[in-house]
């Protein structure tokens, strides 16, 4: 235990010595200067009942007086502010990860798996921040970077029902006369889908560059890692404001790892016209140069063993982080003042009576 103030011992110490000094060695009885003496007294000084009055007399003021004592010493400790030093220790900083999807109706059966195998992933972290970053023509910062799994379970559940609403929707053809799906499906469409008649949809690059941004303070070492699902099929109707090509610089910049899951041949055709060679080849250079692996899904390749491959990362080693805390501890002398304090009043009392 210190004391953070222990000037208040250093002179209330002396000062209550000294009081009881005085108080002892020269204060003396004062002699009789007038007024009426009782007679006979002596007698009454012999009985058993004045003595054991006496001795009571004499304990209660002993009592009382080291109550007294004990109050002052008490208080002069709690105003010395007693408290403990406490430091604790991390030496090791976790992973930021971001699932960053590519929510066109083309992939819904990919995203539908990913995020039905992560939901137990998250339910297993312990210490890594996890955030949520869904694009289409435009960006949504879903789940910002956080360690609250139980929210990001649910978000997760969320998006689950969007994706299995799209399967639902694409296998009828884009067309159904379901007002409920078509409301439920607007909703989650609303933020990725801005401006889509003159920007048009799956902008890749505008997606990847915007949860590359979405990290925190990226100027400190972590290991951050992008897990990112698309199909790398741009159909953009004016320029983009940055290319897949320009966002995984910014990537490699800050020094982010990406995961790219990119569909098998069945499910990209279900909602694409362009060149599945040309994409993935394109996808797969762009996540390769970052560092990280890229993952076609296939039959022998399922969405579970890639998320078990990308979980047995490690995390970034650092300095050990050190942090020290003062932390106050009155409840003893608290407790002591208080009885001091009640044996001294309940002495007084009685004395009195």
């Amino acid at each position: 235990m210190e004391l953070k103030y222990p000037i208040f011992l250093y002179i209330g110490i002396p000062v209550l010595v000294v009081g009881l000094f005085v108080m002892h060695f020269f204060w003396r009885k004062k002699k009789f200067h007038g007024g009426r003496r009782v007679a006979n007294t002596r007698f009454f000084r012999g009985l058993q009942e004045y003595e054991d009055q006496r001795r009571l007399r004499r304990i209660l003021a002993i009592v009382l007086e080291i109550c007294m004592v004990g109050t002052l010493i008490m208080s002069l400790i709690l105003a010395a502010r007693p408290y403990r030093t406490e430091t604790t220790s991390n030496g090791v900083k976790k992973r930021d990860i971001f699932l960053c999807l590519d929510v066109s109706y083309s992939i819904c059966y990919l995203n539908y798996d990913l995020v039905d195998s992560l939901e137990e992933v998250v339910a297993g972290l312990e210490g890594d921040r996890f955030g949520i970053l869904i694009f289409n023509t435009s960006s949504v910062l879903y789940v910002p970077m956080t360690d609250d799994y139980d929210f990001i379970r649910q978000k997760l559940d969320e998006l689950k029902e969007y994706f299995r609403l799209q399967q639902v929707y694409q296998d009828m053809d884009y067309t159904t006369t379901d007002l409920d799906m078509i409301e439920k499906l607007e909703y989650y469409d609303a933020g990725t889908l801005v401006n889509n008649y003159t920007k048009g949809s799956s902008l890749i690059g505008e997606g990847l560059a915007s949860c590359v941004y979405s990290f925190p303070r990226l100027s400190e070492d972590r290991t951050r890692i992008i897990i990112m699902a698309t199909d790398n099929a741009q159909m953009e109707l004016s320029e983009p404001l940055i290319e897949v090509d320009g966002a995984t610089d910014l990537a490699i910049k800050n020094h982010i790892k990406m995961f790219g899951l990119f569909p098998d041949q069945e499910t990209y055709n279900k909602g694409n016209y362009s060149d599945y060679s040309a994409d993935l080849k394109e996808f797969q250079a762009d996540v390769e140069r970052t560092g990280g692996t890229f993952y076609q899904q296939s039959r022998t390749l399922t969405v579970e063993d890639i998320v078990a491959d990308i979980q047995r990362q490690e995390a970034l080693e650092v300095d050990e982080l050190i942090i020290t805390k003062e932390i106050d501890q009155p409840e003893g002398f608290v407790i002591a003042l208080l009885v001091f304090m009640t044996l001294g009043f309940g002495a007084g009392v009685i004395i009195r009576s």
